[in-house]
């Protein structure tokens, strides 16, 4: 198949034509003076187009990408995108999207054309809509899961996008799919997290179906998902997905939108007079007009049937806490221990493509490209913001390394401590409080330079707010940005908290340990980990071992002394955040647009 042509870009599916044409008049309208600004900042983020802290005609596109699936033909007009608009490179976020900074205002319709020509959409991956539907990035090429949840995502994105439901909601709702209790698509902490089970009949009949949680999510108050009810048949899926929406659209707190997640609809309610309302819902929806009720034709084309498990297979360990050990060898051997997952019936693999920081750039996307056509490969975006190349046979492994090393994206990397995670932090983001972005280069710096980037089975993340776009919460160790005082000051600092985790129909979120100073956060990673290599017992999870020893409230007494500030004189770099030359200032009464 030959690249997509972008110079003259066709646009043939008529929603994405109506939502381009419609922004185009919007946009006008709005530079004649006709919209006020109120009324256009939520236009604009309905679809798809955040301002950044830069002000002025400085603008993010975020790409709706669901459950991370993406065409070469796709890769190769973001290449062209990046380049023509932006810095040269785009990233992948902890929601499998995309999204690329320094996009202009007047040029935003004309980049939607691009990105319509092949059918990719900014529609509704921002503002109070139901945002891109998440799916694990393993689904149909996994030897655990139920079912494949990817066909059921994309039912679930097809029938809810633009759907009236939910244009103008209280605030945004997420709905995540995995395809087993391993959870890598990290479905709870989301306001729908859909989880694949089976359930057996009195008879030893086997029927695969769902486990929905709702409710879940992070930020400054984060709230673990709860189990909507014990089983969801199949044909009941996106009837108990509308009635959970329904119920939010009714009662999300729209007076107060720091209270209007579903998690806040719980709080107010209880669980079981929510729980009540959405099965009320479900059982009356047949009376409506658009009922999505029985198997979604999607599903019925497609199929859903798991990718099983082959025989003699050797089955790759998944989720987080995997101990993965890098080992000796050839870097080839050392790359396919820790990113190549094997063991599924059909008999192809599946391997990791890293991503430093979810960064790609335009030679990555093209590059990802030809390999998807000279491998006859398919991609998917990770929440880890790395790619997953899928479809694999056991000989193209040495031909693709090779290639991923002419890219830059071979390191062994997949559950090894160097996969640091990072929202943009105050690179781009109004809200942002700290160069997130900067302190994830320099923590993986340190991490090298001491011996322990190569530590499996521990995930660092984090986010230059509380709000934790960077994921900290559910992270082994996390790090969310704060504003310090010192010396009549103002410094950057973070806030550290241990032993989150996700997984196993189950959430535990981090513990917070101590608060410290930006600089110092690269010792912290440094000596926790130095610890816990040398003291964990045989393939012991980071959880176990802080649990072990103390836990937090351990960890904060032995830490101490890092959460110290010397006077500006002494050492002016505590008042300079990563990535910047200037002494650190914050963006006084700012309000992020993600908060709007």
């Amino acid at each position: 198949m030959s690249s997509v042509r972008v110079d003259t870009p066709t646009v043939s599916d008529p929603a994405i034509r109506h939502d381009i044409d419609r922004f185009r008049a919007m946009l006008e309208r709005y530079q004649n003076g006709e919209v006020d600004d109120d009324v256009f900042r939520v236009f604009r983020l309905t679809n798809g187009i955040y301002g950044q802290r830069q002000g002025g005609q400085n603008h993010m596109v975020r790409v709706r990408i669901p459950y991370g699936s993406v065409t070469a033909d796709q890769l190769d007009v973001l290449a062209e995108v990046v380049e023509r608009y932006s810095r040269g490179w785009g990233h992948i976020t902890t929601r499998q999207n995309l999204q690329f900074h320094f996009a202009q205002l007047p040029e935003i319709p004309e980049i939607l054309e691009h990105l319509g020509s092949v059918g990719l959409s900014s529609r509704e991956a921002c503002g109070d809509t139901v945002r891109n539907v998440q799916g694990c990035h393993l689904a149909g090429a996994c030897p655990y899961e139920a079912l494949d949840i990817s066909p059921w995502a994309q039912a679930t994105n097809d029938y809810l996008l633009r759907n009236p439901l939910g244009q103008r909601l209280a605030r945004k709702f997420k709905i995540n799919f995995s395809g087993c209790e391993t959870d890598c698509g990290q479905a709870m902490f989301n306001d729908v997290g859909v989880i694949a089970t089976t359930r057996t009949s009195d008879v030893g009949n086997v029927e695969r179906g769902f486990r929905v949680f709702i409710a879940g999510g992070l930020g400054a108050n984060p709230h673990p998902a709860l189990a909507l009810e014990p089983f969801t048949a199949r044909e009941d899926l996106l009837p108990t997905i509308e009635a959970t929406l329904r119920v939010f659209e009714q009662t999300g707190n729209r007076d107060n939108k720091l209270r209007a997640r579903m998690k806040w609809v719980i709080d107010q309610l209880g669980f079981e007079e929510v729980q009540r309302r959405i099965l009320q819902q479900r059982r009356l929806l047949p009376a409506a007009a658009s009922w999505p009720g029985g198997i979604p034709d999607h599903i019925s084309e497609h199929g859903d049937h798991p990718a099983g498990v082959g025989l003699d297979s050797v089955i790759s360990p998944i989720g987080q806490g995997t101990a993965v050990s890098l080992g000796t060898g050839s870097p080839f051997s050392q790359w396919e221990r820790t990113n190549v997952i094997r063991g599924t019936a059909k008999g192809t693999v599946s391997a990791y493509a890293s991503c430093t920081l979810g960064d790609v750039t335009s030679t990555q996307f093209r590059g990802i490209a030809a390999i998807i056509r000279q491998f006859d490969a398919a991609v998917r975006l990770s929440n880890r913001q790395n790619f997953v190349i899928r479809d694999l046979t056991e000989h193209q492994l040495q031909p693709l390394y090779e290639r991923l090393v002419e890219l830059d994206m071979a390191q062994p990397a997949a559950e090894l401590a160097r996969d640091v995670v990072s929202c943009p932090g105050a690179d781009t983001c109004g809200l942002a409080i700290t160069q997130s972005r900067g302190l994830a280069a320099a923590i993986g710096q340190a991490l090298e330079d001491n011996g322990l980037a190569d530590l499996g089975g521990v995930r660092i993340n984090i986010s230059g707010c509380m709000n934790s776009c960077g994921q900290h919460h559910v992270a082994d160790i996390g790090f969310f940005g704060i504003e310090r005082r010192a010396h009549g000051q103002s410094a950057p600092g973070y806030q550290l908290l241990v032993g989150g985790y996700v997984g196993q129909e189950g959430i535990n979120f981090g513990d917070q340990v101590l608060r410290l100073p930006a600089r110092n956060a690269p010792a912290v990673a440094v000596r926790i980990l130095t610890r816990y290599q040398s003291e964990r017992t045989a393939h012991e999870p980071f959880r176990s071992w802080l649990t072990r020893i103390g836990g937090a409230n351990q960890l904060s007494i032995e830490l101490a002394d890092l959460d110290h500030f010397p006077s500006p004189t002494q050492d002016p770099g505590y008042y300079i955040d990563y990535a910047e030359t200037q002494p650190y200032t914050t963006l006084k009464g700012a309000v992020s647009e993600c908060a709007t």
